[in-house]
């Protein structure tokens, strides 16, 4: 249904590189196209520049030496319309974008002199962008830990000075973590930005990108503020009705506590009998799974039907994806009555244009306006429709792993004692782990049985060393990594023994080891000078009883 058109566009460009300025106008550009969505933008451009300063001429081409350096290139690109299609008054806004150049091409064009000698008259230079965030964020990879930290402190932490973050979403970044990880690995591919898209997809947020401000919008809904532009029949040229799938399956939260299973059936009024979906947790704390719950019947909403719009002229008034605005009011532009009348939200837009044949190059170089040959499509949704729109994003890998060292508060330092640290809030049992690496930050893991059976209690102790599995907002012991202080026998006696208490001088041991090839098997008691010990080996039994002298 779209077609091409003819329109007179002020086009203007600048490029921003290492502090410098490059302003190229529509009469040299050749080429534009403006993918918008409401979540980011990409965008291309072609233009020429002419250099016959080696001729003798007047024109330089000054961008030629920045251009081709790797340095940080910043795009801004603005349309606007020329002449008027809807007002006897017209008083026109441009569609202005901003971003960060991804890809940069260049062909020199050269023309024969009456020598027989070829110079370099035109250069054809092409770039291709995007907004800031997919830029850069996709090529951050940070591994970082945060305790009693908020969503919001720690995307601050990451924007850096080219990507401005907004925030309306108190309850999901506003809240105090006890334990926050971004451990992000390269080689599995999913980067910083996926990993932004992952947690608003996944706490049913919106991301959003601010055509005005430039800059990008967490919030806990869509804005839906704002008088509704009224668009012009005279710009339109048609208008496609798109009705997306439906979603057919109910959802049954699963908690597989072995003390208090739950089955939770959410359901909804246009699923198919017997089509669902089951989420499986594990955990004894009830409010998450009332949490998942909510979840998943918020993500059970389906979408409405959207409008694809399509233009026959560039609008006086321009607007970007997120404005609200009203069709035409007849019969022709009610969407068979679906949007009669009602404010529809803006989705994505799609702009593009190519210089027209039909002016000569003498009318186009240096010309602040010129003829494209002009495509523009619109995809509109209902002013409450809930679903959010965002681009293909993988989730991150959980967990990673680092070292840590048990904390316990019990005795003196000096003492391998253990603690069990209670939440407030969960009622729940826990150890503390201080992580060299970060800061030595202290994380909650839980406090169990690990991997052994439930009838040995032998909780980790002050200062030992073990493997911690760091998740997204959870953390757990997945083994421990040293002995004990003097836990280590002799090899040649291959002993093992048991070790528990305090220290090895305030506490009791059991040894099994072997001397001239016979089992001996010693209980020791030790508490400073004063011990006691039970030995048997071969033919002896000794029972000691013993103080020290000093």
């Amino acid at each position: 249904m779209e077609r091409t058109f003819d329109e007179r566009l002020t086009v203007s460009l600048t490029l921003t590189i290492a502090g410098k300025a490059h302003e190229i106008i529509a009469g040299s550009i050749k080429r534009f196209a403006l993918e918008l969505w409401s979540w980011g933008l990409e965008g291309e451009v072609e233009f020429l520049l002419t250099d016959n300063s080696a001729q003798g001429g007047k024109e330089k081409d000054a961008l030629l030496a920045d251009f081709i350096k790797p340095d940080l290139v910043e795009v801004s690109l603005e349309v606007k319309a020329v002449l008027a299609e809807a007002s006897a008054r017209p008083s026109h806004t441009a569609l202005t974008v901003k971003g960060l150049v991804t890809e940069k091409t260049l062909v020199e064009e050269v023309v024969p002199t009456t020598s027989g000698a070829t110079v370099i008259l035109h250069r054809r230079y092409g770039i291709r962008f995007l907004d800031a965030a997919r830029v850069l964020w996709r090529q951050h990879f940070p591994c970082a830990l945060y305790t009693s930290k908020t969503l919001k402190d720690v995307l601050d932490e990451h924007k850096g000075d080219k990507i401005s973050l907004a925030y309306d979403w108190d309850a999901g970044l506003g809240t105090s973590h006890s334990l926050i990880f971004v451990g992000l690995d390269p080689q599995r591919g999913a980067s910083f930005y996926d990993w932004v898209l992952w947690y608003v997809h996944g706490h049913m947020g919106v991301w959003t990108y601010d055509y005005a401000a430039h800059g990008y919008k967490f919030a806990a809904a869509k804005d839906a503020s704002g008088t509704p532009l009224k668009l012009q029949e005279d710009n339109l040229q048609g208008l496609e009705v798109l009705l997306p799938e439906v979603i057919r399956h109910d959802v049954t939260v699963l908690n597989a506590t072995a003390e208090s299973p739950q089955t939770q059936p959410v359901t909804q009024t246009q699923a198919v009998a017997g089509i669902r979906q089951d989420v499986l947790l594990v955990t004894p704390i009830s409010d998450e799974v009332q949490a998942r719950v909510d979840l998943e019947t918020a993500r059970l909403k389906w979408r409405g039907p959207e409008m694809e719009l399509v233009w026959r002229s560039f609008p006086e008034k321009t607007f970007t994806p997120g404005a609200l605005v009203k069709l035409p009011d007849n019969a022709a532009w009610n969407a068979a009555g679906l949007a009669a009348g009602e404010p529809l939200r803006v989705r994505s837009l799609h702009v593009s244009g190519e210089v027209s044949e039909e002016q000569g190059q003498e009318e186009v170089y240096n010309d602040p306006s010129a003829l494209f040959s002009f495509r523009m499509s619109t995809r509109l949704e209902r002013k409450d429709d809930p679903h959010v729109d965002l681009p293909a994003w993988q989730p991150p890998a959980y967990p990673r792993y680092v070292e840590g060292l048990i904390v316990s508060e019990q005795g003196a330092e000096k003492d391998e004692t253990w603690q069990a640290y209670t939440d407030s809030k969960t009622s729940q049992d826990g150890y503390k782990v201080k992580i060299p690496l970060f800061a030595d930050q202290i994380i909650p893991a839980p406090f169990n049985p690990n991997l052994l059976p439930g009838h040995f209690y032998f909780p980790a102790y002050k200062g030992e060393r073990v493997l911690v599995a760091l998740g997204f907002q959870n953390a757990w012991i997945k083994r421990f990594l040293d002995w004990r202080t003097g836990a280590r026998m002799p090899q040649d006696g291959q002993g093992v023994q048991l070790l528990v208490g305090k220290t090895p001088e305030n506490g009791t041991a059991l040894k099994h080891f072997y001397t001239d090839d016979k089992p001996v098997f010693l209980m020791q008691r030790t508490s400073a000078k004063d011990t006691q010990k039970i030995q048997l080996d071969e033919g002896t039994l000794l029972i000691e009883v013993k103080e020290e002298q000093s």
